[in-house]
């Protein structure tokens, strides 16, 4: 029986969940959640989340947060440890790489794309534009001496970053000149 991955298509976070059980070969039951019909409202769906704050990602073991369900699935899955290795310190930057997602440039990419999303602008504003470059700093830094997100391999981090720095991207071009590591690694990708 596969694991269902209770979701709205457009979310980011969503999108790193499906990149990583596909680059392990898992294969998911995805049922979609439209949150713009209230569908994570129904008495059925708040039986499986009833966070409804985090009403995106869900398995049928009850894990939330993208973050937490990656690292379900390659514990399970990646017999390898390729992509979230034993190693304590590599983990531990893989680690700090997740956080910074959850804790910085997921809810910056928010600021922006709800207001957006909700037709309430249908700008960048240039004070949330300046967030957005100021996180991009910190993943050129992340990358000085390093192919990748935590080191020369493809690891977790790379696959939860990159569903959130390729939408912000869109919104807040990345400056190639200003960020030559950025634009090197996406162009590995």
């Amino acid at each position: 029986m596969a694991l269902k991955l209770y979701m709205f298509d457009t979310s980011l976070p969503v999108r790193s969940v499906l990149l990583t059980a596909k680059a392990l070969g898992v294969s998911l039951e995805l049922i979609r959640i439209n949150i713009l019909k209230d569908e994570h409202l129904t008495p059925e769906f708040l039986k499986v989340n009833s966070n409804i704050f985090m009403f995106v990602i869900r398995l049928i073991l009850n894990i939330w947060d993208s973050h937490a369900i990656n690292i379900y699935l390659v514990t399970k899955y990646d017999k390898d440890n390729l992509l979230y290795p034993d190693d304590p310190y590599i983990r531990a930057v893989i680690n700090q790489r997740l956080h910074f997602d959850s804790g910085v440039l997921f809810p910056t990419a928010l600021r922006i794309i709800m207001p957006l999303a909700l037709k309430e602008t249908n700008v960048v504003p240039p004070e949330k534009a300046a967030e957005i470059i100021e996180a991009y700093g910190f993943l050129e830094k992340f990358l000085e001496g390093n192919k990748w997100m935590a080191g020369e391999n493809v690891t977790l981090a790379d696959i939860s970053l990159i569903a959130t720095v390729t939408s912000l991207d869109v919104l807040v071009p990345i400056d190639e000149k200003k960020f030559p590591n950025i634009t090197a690694q996406r162009k590995l990708q």
